[in-house]
Parts: C-alpha cells; structure tokens; sequence
C-alpha cells in the first residue's frame, strides 16, 4: 500500500529555515507525481511545490524565491528546502502523490492527488 510520511516541521522565527522530508513506500516512485500542500484552520488547502517524474518543477508564487522543492528516487524521498521563512507560512504541511501522467495544469490541484502524508506543523512567529 501507498503510505506517505513528513518529518522536519517545527518552531522558527521569522527569517529562519527549516527543511521538510516525506519519506514514501509500496509505490514505484519514479512513475509518480509529487508536491507539497500546506493547510491553515477554516482555509482551504493550498498547493506549494511540486516536481514530476520527469523533474519539472512548480511554485506557487508566495514562496518562489524562498522555497526549494527536491527528490531522491534511490530513497524515495521528497524533501521542501524553506528559508527566509515568514509568518503567513504558518500552516501543516503535507506531502501528496499520484501516478503518471503528471499534467502541469494539476500540479496544485488537491483533488487530483489520491495519496497523502498526516502532515507536519509548521509554525513562524516572533
């Protein structure tokens, strides 16, 4: 079975980093779509980053600039590089796949994604 798992959340203040793992098993990895979503209380669920099998990469805008999105097949691992990190990043963040094809127009596209992590907090503040 498809099982997702993030690690890396935490505490920082503004300005500071953190890096995000999603570490994946029971699927073929390389033939998968991957991203990251993040989620705040009473708001819906925003795309952040994604890199397709293929090793396309997409941003939403809030965080091009400041946020890095990478994979390790021989792992199978997904990582979130966050720096200059800013109050409204605030959310738990989760990692997401399905299986090829991997169309650009549902990189962030919630619904398209049938497999999820349990997600992990991130908190900035002051």
């Amino acid at each position: 079975q498809i099982q997702l798992a993030e690690t890396g959340g935490g505490s920082v203040q503004p300005g500071g980093s953190l890096r995000l793992s999603c570490e994946a098993s029971g699927f073929a990895y390389v033939n998968f779509c991957l991203a990251w979503f993040r989620q705040v209380p009473g708001k819906e669920r925003e795309g952040v980053a994604s890199i397709f099998k293929d090793g396309t990469i997409g941003y939403a805008d809030s965080v091009k600039g400041r946020f890095t999105v990478s994979k390790d097949n021989a792992k199978k691992t997904l990582y979130l590089k966050m720096d200059d990190l800013k109050p409204e990043d605030t959310a738990v963040y989760y990692c997401a796949t399905r299986s090829a094809p991997c169309f650009d127009f549902q990189r962030f596209d919630g619904r398209s994604y049938p497999y999820w992590g349990q997600g992990t907090q991130v908190t900035v503040s002051s």
